[in-house]
């Protein structure tokens, strides 16, 4: 399994990218989470095998209709993460 740390950028707080994000990720088996950041960027720790993060990070690339992504940095997940689920943090 793999583990990574994705921001993503634009306009993607107060859109319902979380809730979009939370929905994908469960469609796809991935667990982790995603929340708002201070600066207006989202954040999505997730883990999974790497054809379910390129999928997940694939649609944050676009997000919902009413979000307007302008940037998607990717590293790996560096903290010791075990999930049992994909959750929205608030």
């Amino acid at each position: 399994m793999e583990q990574i740390r994705a921001i993503v950028h634009g306009v993607v707080q107060g859109v319902g990218f979380r809730y979009h994000t939370h929905q994908i990720a469960q469609q796809l088996g991935v667990k982790g989470f995603v929340r708002n950041q201070p600066n207006g960027t989202v954040e999505i720790v997730a883990v999974g095998n790497s054809d379910q993060l390129n999928s997940l990070l694939h649609w944050a690339n676009q997000g919902p209709a009413a979000a307007r992504v302008t940037q998607v940095k990717t590293e790996p997940y560096a903290g010791s993460a075990h999930f049992d689920d994909f959750t929205i943090e608030r």
